[in-house]
C-alpha cells in the first residue's frame, strides 16, 4: 500500500473525558450534551499543564522521557513550561531501527536553547547519566531566585506510559539504595496528578517531581495518533486493536522490516491484516465461542478470535519480537 487509510477516523475520540471537560470550558460548553465522551483518566492536558507550571517555579531543569523522537513529544510543553534547562530520555532505544537513528538526532532541535540528550542506547545506563547530566547543566544555567539554593529540583514530563515514575524509581535504587516511591504500570494513567518532590540523589542533593502524562488537547493528524496508540500512549480499545494492528503491518512493510513473516512463519509478506491475523488466531489457537441462534435453538459455534490476534500481534511489536523498528 502507497497509503494508509484511516477511514475517516476522528482522534477525538481518543481522549479522555476529563480533557475534554478542559476544552469545553476554554469554549464555554457546560452541558452534558456539549461534551463528547472521552474515556481514559491520564491525559488531562488543561489542569495538568496547570499543576506543572505551579511546579515549574521551584524547577531548575525539566527531564522529558519519550519512545518516540518526533511524534511522541508534546509540544504544548514546551509551550506553557517555557525554557528551562532540558535532558531528553529516548526510552527503548535498544527497540529502535538502528537504521533511522538520524531522526533520533534531530530530535530535539528547534526545542529551546539548552539541550542535552540521554539515550538508552548508551553503553553507560540512562541511569547513570541523567544527574550528571541534569548538574552541569544546571551549574551552566542562571536559576535567578534559586541561585542560593543547594539542592536541583527536576520536573520529569511526557506522553503518557513513557516510564516517568520508572525512570524516578531506578534513580532511586541507584543514588540512594531506596525502594520504589511512585507507583508504575503498563497502561497509561497510572500517575494522575503531580506528585511531591521525591529525593532520588544526595550529592548532589536532587529532587525529581513526577508528573502525569499529557497529551495535546489536539493531535495533528491521526496518524501521529495511531503512532502514540501503538507505542502504548493512548489505551488501544479507545483506537481499537484492529485498525492499529492494520497500521502497523502498514509501518513494517513500508520500512522493509519483515520479521513477522519470519515469527509467524508466513508464506510470503501480507499487504492486509486479515490473513496475518487469520493465521496468528489458528497458529495460537486464539477461538472464542459465540452463540448461534437457530431454528432449532442456540447452537454454541468455535470461531478465530481476531481481536485477540491483533493484541496478540501488537503485544509482540513492543516487546521487539517483530523486529527493531522506529515509528518517525
Amino acid at each position: 500500500r502507497e497509503r494508509f487509510d484511516f477511514g475517516g477516523r476522528d482522534v477525538a475520540s481518543w481522549f479522555p473525558r476529563h480533557m475534554a471537560k478542559g476544552e469545553d470550558r476554554q469554549r464555554g460548553g457546560s452541558s452534558p450534551a456539549e461534551r463528547p465522551l472521552r474515556a481514559h483518566p491520564a491525559l488531562f492536558c488543561v489542569a495538568g499543564l496547570r499543576q506543572m507550571r505551579l511546579a515549574l517555579r521551584r524547577a531548575d531543569c525539566l527531564v522529558e522521557r519519550s519512545h518516540i523522537p518526533l511524534s511522541g513529544r508534546n509540544p504544548a510543553l514546551q509551550e506553557a513550561l517555557g525554557i528551562r534547562p532540558h535532558v531528553l530520555v529516548l526510552n527503548k532505544m535498544d527497540l529502535a531501527d538502528p537504521r533511522r537513528q538520524p531522526v533520533s538526532a534531530g530530535a530535539g532541535l528547534g526545542w529551546g536553547q539548552r539541550w542535552a540528550r540521554a539515550q538508552s542506547d548508551s553503553p553507560v545506563p540512562v541511569s547513570l547519566q541523567v544527574v550528571p547530566m541534569v548538574a552541569r547543566l544546571v551549574a551552566d544555567s542562571p536559576r535567578y531566585h534559586r541561585a542560593e539554593s543547594s539542592e536541583h529540583n527536576i520536573l520529569v514530563i511526557g506522553v503518557p506510559n513513557v516510564g516517568k515514575s520508572s525512570l524516578i524509581n531506578s534513580l532511586r535504587r541507584l543514588h540512594l539504595k531506596k525502594g520504589k516511591a511512585t507507583a508504575v504500570g503498563g497502561e497509561p494513567g497510572i500517575t494522575k496528578a503531580v506528585l511531591t518532590r521525591i529525593q532520588v540523589c544526595e550529592k548532589p542533593l536532587m529532587y525529581l517531581v513526577d508528573t502525569p502524562g499529557v497529551l495535546p488537547p489536539k493531535l495533528g493528524d491521526v496518524e501521529t495518533g495511531m503512532k502514540l496508540a501503538l507505542c502504548g500512549a493512548i489505551r488501544d480499545h479507545l483506537v481499537g486493536e484492529d485498525i492499529m494492528a492494520d497500521y502497523l503491518l502498514y509501518t513494517l512493510n513500508k520500512q522493509q522490516q519483515f520479521r513477522y513473516v519470519e515469527h509467524y512463519r508466513l508464506a510470503q509478506a501480507c499487504d492486509h491484516i486479515e490473513p496475518v491475523l487469520k493465521h496468528i488466531a489458528l497458529a495460537q489457537g486464539r477461538t472464542q465461542k459465540v452463540k448461534v441462534l437457530t431454528g432449532t435453538g442456540n447452537v454454541n459455534v468455535t470461531m478465530l478470535n481476531y481481536p485477540a490476534a491483533a493484541y496478540g500481534f501488537l503485544r509482540d511489536f513492543r516487546a521487539g519480537r517483530l523486529g527493531r523498528v522506529t515509528l518517525d
